[in-house]
């Protein structure tokens, strides 16, 4: 297979097909001609848990809206923001989607300047906005932007960028792995000194593994992986907050008002909705037992409200849409179009281990961590985050049909 994509002709005029990307196109063309321009089961899946997450979020933050003054008590006010969001979501997505992957591309190394500044401006004192003894965001008037969301997706278009330079030395240490590691260990710093663990984990997992899917060596990957676990290990011993996390999530019920508070609370949800549910805003965990109701564990009051088919249809859905991001990633890199490939499998990456996490603490299979499930939970920068990511995976697989289709990209 020939590897030019690393040369500035990338941004000229398109270098012939090779034989193998011939023999691709004509594989994959005839289902292609016959199927919509966008892949049916990546949109419904994507529509469906935006959807779900919206009613949700409504179900479960009416007794935190009605009880808090700067709410106006007003049942709604989650929902009209989460609405809001999806809107303006949905406007950048629309935007975003009109950019081909070239300009993409172009743009990847400048997005991720600009998403570490955002990270230093944010822990700056007098700058950022710290809640909870966090400091996350950015005040933005009546909004609050969090960088650590936008980073997210400028990890996954830098590290593919960076992947397609660096294909011809891949097998190297120093030339493929280390600059890198350095990177991801700056971004790494900064969102610790927030702290944001949970972010760190997912960047990385973004960052490493579109290098693994990129072809690094195999030895240098397994060395990576022990050594991110020895530090993750180091970060959490070293923190009294995360060792008391961990501590807590080995028998929270030990601790069910201290430590184990919230997962204690998210185990009892899953307990009282067994296997249909207590019905639709029928819970009494989001009656100000369970915080973060709306955010962190809104997968404790669907499995409290629609029981275990309840959850059995997110965790579904949410297969689905990692599925489709490795497909049409698959369908790029064997068109040769190995920077989209890599940034729909870092997209798939990213949603599914963020998801993973966030439902493995709900469940108590994790330490708790504050992160948020991708695509339903409430919070703007995370919606829109979602949703930029969603339109970049769409323009991949409708680039990848026009070629199929003989129309370029």
């Amino acid at each position: 297979m020939k590897l030019g994509l690393h040369l500035p002709a990338w941004f000229a005029r398109p270098a012939p097909r090779s034989a193998a990307t011939n023999r691709a196109v004509r594989r994959l063309a005839a289902p292609a001609a016959q199927s919509s321009e966008l892949d049916p089961l990546l949109i419904w899946s994507s529509v469906c848990l935006l959807l779900f997450g919206l009613v949700m979020v409504y179900s479960a933050s009416i007794a935190t809206a009605e009880g808090l003054a700067y709410t106006g008590h007003q049942s709604t006010y989650y929902l009209v923001r989460h609405s809001v969001f999806l809107l303006i979501g949905t406007l950048v997505g629309v935007v975003a989607f009109q950019l081909p992957m070239r300009t993409w591309q172009q743009l990847a190394p400048h997005l991720f300047i600009g998403g570490i500044v955002l990270l230093i401006l944010v822990v700056m004192p007098g700058i950022g906005r710290e809640v909870n003894g966090a400091s996350r965001w950015l005040p933005l008037g009546p909004v609050n932007f969090q960088p650590s969301e936008a980073m997210k997706l400028f990890v996954a278009l830098y590290a593919a960028d960076y992947t397609v330079r660096k294909l011809p030395h891949m097998a190297s240490f120093k030339r493929a792995f280390l600059p890198m590691a350095g990177v991801i260990l700056l971004v790494g710093f900064l969102l610790i000194r927030e702290p944001d663990f949970g972010a760190f984990v997912v960047i990385t997992a973004i960052a490493f593994g579109i290098l693994f899917l990129g072809g690094i060596n195999v030895r240098v990957f397994v060395l990576l992986m022990i050594v991110a676990l020895i530090g993750f290990a180091m970060l959490v011993w070293l923190s009294p907050y995360r060792r008391d996390r961990i501590f807590g999530f080995m028998d929270p019920f030990q601790d069910a008002f201290g430590k184990g508070y919230q997962l204690s609370h998210a185990l009892i949800a899953f307990g009282r909705g067994e296997w249909f549910g207590v019905g639709l805003g029928a819970s009494v965990e989001k009656l100000f037992y369970l915080p973060e109701a709306h955010t962190d564990f809104i997968l404790a009051i669907i499995a409290e409200e629609l029981g275990l088919v309840g959850v059995v249809v997110v965790v579904a859905l949410f297969a689905v849409f990692v599925q489709r991001a490795f497909v049409i990633g698959r369908q790029a890199i064997d068109l040769e179009r190995y920077f989209a490939g890599l940034v729909a499998q870092g997209i798939g990456l990213w949603i599914g281990v963020q998801s993973f996490i966030n439902m493995g603490v709900n469940m108590g299979l994790l330490p708790t961590k504050g992160l948020t499930l991708p695509l339903m939970s409430f919070g703007g920068s995370g919606i829109v985050a979602n949703c930029l990511a969603l339109a970049v995976l769409l323009r991949i697989d409708w680039e990848n049909r026009q070629v199929m289709r003989g129309g370029g990209a």
